[in-house]
């Protein structure tokens, strides 16, 4: 499974007027010193770039992505915004971090994990035994990283301008034991949502910090959301593998892939059904990233029973009900409890 790298360079010429707008719609939001945010790839193999308006199928009409960034998303499935969130932003997040991880405040209906290797030991409550907190809906300080301006504007590229933010996820990647569980197999996203269409729900995923291949950033796999949904289920690997941390079962080890080297404050905004995953983290400190898949207020849930995402539902019902007591809840009936309202209206039932 050898990998050639591919570092995401951003041009700071300002092309066309949808451009120059963008560029003023940035200084509105972030100040005169907003950086040009145009992505181009330097290496590895990526879809070439088209440009066929007409058949933009990712996207919806909108002033705010140039044709050439709409373009590069349509072909490749991601599409990477330098700088979109501030420092001081960054900073709130990972203060209320600490203080979840401390047991300090304790927000409604937010998922606590520990990495598999120390899952079973008795820890004091500390940053350093927390490798995410999921579904922080409820707790505003990280929740109101869901409702950025800057972010919102893209996500409505995406879709459309009635957005539910559906899953939020603040993830503190461990150095690796040795084992390798701190790896993340390649996946699809949808895998785990009982909503659809796919094309109707985005990831935006802001690091946190300088992410790269040591410890462990995001590996693309271009292109392959424009494929369907794989079987997913655990990889057979020795060291263990994470609770839900299911994978692909089948796909083409030859494939190209990326690996998306950020900064602090990049944000990648990403299909559903786009193949990804990320390595082990080879330092010795944590790798922090801040996440939210949003839907557009029409999106639809659907029943997962006699589809290839039903074993994420049964071991979905097994953990609900060791850990509430409740027996039998379907996969929407965890996810409908999940959804926000960011803007518009609220999903369809």
């Amino acid at each position: 499974m050898a990998a050639t790298a591919l570092n995401v360079k951003y041009s700071g010429r300002a092309g066309g007027t949808s451009t120059a707008r963008l560029q003023i719609l940035l200084g509105h939001l972030q100040g005169s010193a907003a950086p040009a945010i145009a992505a181009y790839p330097t290496s590895a193999d990526v879809v070439r770039l088209g440009f066929h308006p007409q058949k933009f199928q990712y996207t919806v009409d909108n002033n705010v992505l140039t044709l050439e960034q709409r373009q590069f998303y349509e072909d490749n499935g991601f599409l990477v915004i330098k700088k979109l969130v501030s420092e001081a932003d960054i900073q709130r997040y990972r203060a209320q971090f600490e203080r979840i991880c401390r047991k300090e405040v304790k927000p409604l209906g937010l998922d606590i994990m520990k990495d598999v290797t120390i899952a079973k030991i008795a820890l004091s409550p500390h940053e350093n035994i927390t490798t995410k907190i999921q579904n922080f809906q409820n707790d505003e300080e990280l929740f109101s990283y869901c409702t950025l301006p800057q972010i919102v504007k893209y996500v409505e590229c995406f879709t459309g301008p009635n957005v539910m933010a559906m899953h939020t996820m603040l993830i503190n990647k461990p150095p690796d034991s040795g084992k390798k569980t701190s790896r993340h197999p390649f996946h699809q996203d949808l895998h785990y949502f009982p909503f659809r269409p796919p094309n109707s729900i985005v990831c935006a995923w802001t690091a946190m910090e300088h992410i790269d291949r040591n410890n462990g950033c995001l590996v693309v796999l271009p292109g392959t959301h424009k494929g369907s949904l794989e079987p997913h289920d655990y990889p057979k690997w020795e060291g263990g593998v994470n609770i839900m941390f299911h994978g692909v079962q089948d796909y083409d080890l030859n494939q190209p892939r990326i690996h998306l080297v950020m900064e602090k404050g990049d944000t990648v905004f990403f299909h559903p059904l786009l193949i990804h995953g990320s390595g082990r983290n080879r330092t010795e400190g944590f790798r922090k990233a801040i996440s939210c898949h949003y839907a557009s207020s029409d999106c639809y849930y659907i029943d997962v029973k006699g589809t290839s995402q039903e074993n994420i539902e049964k071991e979905l019902q097994v953990i609900i009900e060791k850990k509430h007591g409740v027996a039998n809840v379907e996969l929407k009936d965890a996810w409908m409890m999940r959804a926000r309202l960011v803007k518009g209206k609220r999903i369809n039932l």
